[in-house]
């Protein structure tokens, strides 16, 4: 019924589960989560990313490296190119840039994610991006970088409409973390009010940021109907055509799914 289209199942906190990633899955098909994408930080942990989605059939998985990630070892366009002809890498990323957090290696940043994005655009996959306060640089080097028929997603988007609009524009979804259910998320609420259905993804970035009713729990993917209800009673539509909608959207953006 759902895809949850961003979670780090390699870092799933298990004690509930005493450790056995298989319940935790198991626990996200009872909830109706019928697919998972796992979304690689480092290159150190990428064989990790990629054998969950060898393990599961429902699991897929893409291989990058997070603007925070400061100490990982370096990127290159050939290495990524060789990790993305695997058949279960569906995507680059995660890459980006995070200025809230991470300020003083601009440079860094900008390089890395350009690498990302010459290596998605040379292996014809969608690239995931990570972007805070950093709009204008984000979106310029997409458009320099970035292939525009691929083109990727903003995933766990907290930034303006305007930026949502500008990615749009160049052919991106938005998606949607349990973020939008938290009570001083009024203007995420209200960019997703505005956002179009077609362009629409939901995620929970699990193990972060657990949606409400479960907020301050470790996140997991079993969660992502308590993000679907929110963002179904915000597009004014029942959960499973929001279910529908957002399942053809992944399946748009991620063609290597299907094979």
């Amino acid at each position: 019924m759902f895809i949850d289209s961003h979670c780090h199942l390699d870092r799933l906190k298990l004690e509930a589960y005493n450790g056995d990633l298989d319940l935790a899955v198991a626990a996200a098909r009872e909830a109706g989560v019928d697919k998972m994408l796992c979304v690689g930080i480092d290159l150190e942990h990428a064989d990790q990313v990629i054998h969950a989605a060898e393990k599961y059939p429902d699991v897929f998985a893409s291989v990058g490296i997070h603007p925070l990630e400061k100490d990982a070892a370096e990127p290159d366009i050939k290495t990524l190119i060789k990790y993305a002809t695997h058949r279960k890498v569906i995507a680059i990323g995660e890459s980006g840039l995070d200025y809230f957090y991470s300020a003083d290696n601009k440079e860094v940043q900008q390089e890395r994610f350009a690498i990302h994005l010459q290596a998605a655009a040379q292996s014809e996959l969608p690239i995931i991006v990570h972007t805070r306060d950093a709009r204008d640089d984000t979106l310029n080097l997409i458009k320099q970088h970035g292939d525009l028929n691929r083109a990727g997603v903003l995933h766990c988007f907290t930034e303006s409409l305007e930026m949502a609009e500008a990615a749009m524009e160049m052919n991106f979804m938005i998606s949607i973390s349990g973020i939008v259910t938290f009570n001083n998320a009024g203007e995420l609420r209200d960019v997703v009010k505005a956002i179009p259905l077609d362009r629409l993804l939901i995620e929970t970035d699990s193990p972060y940021l657990a949606p409400v009713p479960n907020r301050g729990k470790p996140n997991e993917p079993k969660y992502l109907p308590d993000v679907a209800r929110c963002v179904a009673g915000l597009k004014g539509i029942t959960v499973a055509e929001l279910a529908e909608v957002t399942t053809a959207n992944f399946y748009r953006l991620f063609p290597k799914s299907l094979r």
